[in-house]
């Protein structure tokens, strides 16, 4: 089982820093997956007992210059690892600014990712930072537990509103409840609601349009059996959907929500090489 990474261009380094940054804000410790072609961090909750559930993925090719993999054997080419996200995106800051950064899988006193971050010298000596990620290797009985979670039969698809003016939004909405229902229609509108036996408050968003999704994307229930007008919704946790929103660095080019009516919130971040899930699950 070996793994080995280079990456030497500093956008494609800054990009894959804010990804690992985005993780680390949405949760302590994930699996990552590491296939041939693609880097999964994967965050596997049982939403039927209120947990959140995360898949991030990556394409290899659009960050790393170098990229060499063996897997646990040739009819299993992949490694499955448990990290913690913070320890990666600590190690990554050190590297802002470095003419390459390594990363291999490597066995000290425990299995660790280690990152070497050649930095700028202004001598003839390089100057190297080196990191050891403790991480935990996830024996393949249990490979089942940490796959692609399926798309679920949504009632209704979104884009969202811009992301800044939806936090802000979420933000003040905290201070009045700790539930928030956020409910969508087909005609492009999204309220997100609190209702307290103080306060009843409602923001409204117009004209935000949805999502085109194929045979396969939509449910039985399609938008040509629905009623444009009638609306799916979601009560959830709150500072579940404000981390959420809070610890994105992604920038998204497009951002939208699947709602499984008063089951599941499904909200989808996209950007070039980048695809972000977050599954939050309704609460009674």
């Amino acid at each position: 089982m070996k793994f080995r990474a280079k990456i030497i261009d500093v956008g494609c380094l800054n990009h894959f820093t804010r990804v690992v940054n985005t993780v680390s804000r949405l949760t302590k410790a994930c699996v990552l997956r590491l296939t041939c072609d693609h880097l999964y961090f994967v965050l596997s909750g049982r939403v039927a007992t209120g947990g959140v559930s995360m898949w991030c993925e990556l394409s290899q090719v659009n960050f790393f210059d170098e990229f060499q993999l063996e897997g646990v054997s040739a009819d299993a080419n992949e490694i499955f690892l448990e990290v913690a996200p913070e320890n990666f995106s600590r190690a990554l800051k050190t590297a802002q600014n470095a003419k390459s950064v390594k990363i291999k899988l490597t066995k000290k006193t425990c299995p660790c990712l280690t990152l070497a971050a050649e930095l700028p010298s202004l001598s003839s000596v390089s100057r190297v930072v080196t990191h050891d990620i403790p991480v935990d290797v996830i024996p393949r009985r249990l490979w089942h537990d940490f796959r692609e979670p399926q798309m679920p039969d949504f009632d209704v698809s979104i884009y969202l509103p811009p992301l800044k003016t939806m936090k802000s939004v979420v933000d003040r909405m905290k201070n009045l409840s700790n539930y928030l229902v956020l409910e969508a229609n087909l005609n492009g509108e999204m309220n997100l609601k609190i209702e307290t036996d103080l306060v009843s408050v409602t923001t409204h968003f117009k004209e935000l349009g949805n999502p085109p999704w194929g045979d396969d994307g939509s449910q039985s229930s399609s938008p040509t059996h629905r009623d444009p007008d009638l609306m799916a919704e979601a009560r959830v946790d709150i500072k579940k959907l404000q981390q959420f929103l809070m610890g994105q660095q992604v920038n998204p080019s497009k951002a939208m929500c699947n709602i499984v009516h008063r089951r599941i919130l499904h909200l989808i971040f996209l950007h070039e090489d980048v695809s972000l899930q977050y599954f939050i699950p309704a609460v009674v």
